[in-house]
């Protein structure tokens, strides 16, 4: 009975564990883009030309480094994100969802000369988010509406 619960355990934290995947090396802005979305259903883009993951990008006014600021006072309210890298036009924040511990990369990027903020938000593991990318981007838009 022991060795039942120790394996189970194991499993568990194996299963767990392998939620979060392994963190892409391939995120950033090339040449004023983020990475295209996988042809999955996991992911959300303002700069794709898939219609399937298409979504508008947010405008802003004033500076860039306001905006950043505003951006990231939205993420630190945010339960489970965790800030990966930042620059001055650029962030990309993981977000862990709370039971199952899948992570989902979301980039920010901050175009100073056309007052946009476009972003792409995707699931690092599996085939369908069940429109948490979407529901999250819409989310950190609305709040930055308002702000």
């Amino acid at each position: 009975m022991r060795l039942f619960q120790v394996l189970l355990l194991f499993s568990l934290f194996c299963l767990l564990t392998a939620c979060s995947g392994t963190r892409p090396d391939n995120l950033g802005i090339t040449n004023g883009q983020l990475i295209d979305c996988p042809s999955s259903p996991n992911c959300v883009s303002t700069q794709t030309q898939s219609e399937k993951h298409k979504m508008p990008s947010l405008s802003y006014t004033g500076t860039s480094a306001d905006a950043m600021a505003k951006l990231k006072k939205i993420i630190a309210g945010l339960d489970r994100t965790e800030i990966i890298k930042e620059t001055d036009d650029y962030i990309h924040v993981e977000f862990t969802t709370k039971l199952m511990r899948f992570v989902d990369d979301v980039e920010l990027y901050v175009d100073d000369e056309h007052k946009k903020i476009h972003f792409r938000s995707a699931s690092r593991v599996g085939h369908s988010d069940m429109g948490l990318n979407k529901r999250r981007m819409t989310e950190i838009g609305e709040l930055f509406g308002k702000n």
